[in-house]
């Protein structure tokens, strides 16, 4: 009796392999949740010590004015609104609003530019 070949292992490169835009916008809006949870113990506590004291307001200040800290504001600014705008897209999918092919992929696309230019507002208007 003649047993088949085993079957190789497949060699994947994960640089050729092309998401649909559905997945890039799910794929981001569950980065922009892990982001979100790492974030928010620093935040709290950065919260904490700025209400405490003037001292302690004016530190977090000081220190929330460096280059790096508006850089990592910007980027949780955008997972926080990527977050919301894509986690309303999936709750409107839920019940069936944008459920067809075309309306998902369009709404795909609305969340990925919209989320990176509200973020940029946002950040805009609250540095002037």
């Amino acid at each position: 009796m003649d047993r088949p070949p085993p079957r190789l292992p497949v060699f994947l490169n994960l640089a050729q392999i092309r998401f649909p835009i559905g997945a890039i916008a799910s794929i981001a809006h569950r980065v922009a949740g892990v982001l979100l949870f790492i974030a928010l113990p620093v935040v709290a506590l950065m919260l904490d010590a700025s209400l405490r004291t003037e001292a302690g307001f004016a530190s977090v200040r000081d220190l929330l004015s460096s280059p790096f800290w508006i850089a990592t504001a910007a980027v949780l600014l955008w997972a926080l609104v990527h977050h919301l705008l894509a986690g309303v897209r999936h709750l409107l999918m839920d019940v069936g609003v944008g459920s067809e092919l075309v309306r998902a992929r369009a709404s795909a696309r609305l969340v990925l530019v919209a989320a990176p230019a509200l973020a940029l507002l946002i950040l805009v208007w609250g540095l002037s």
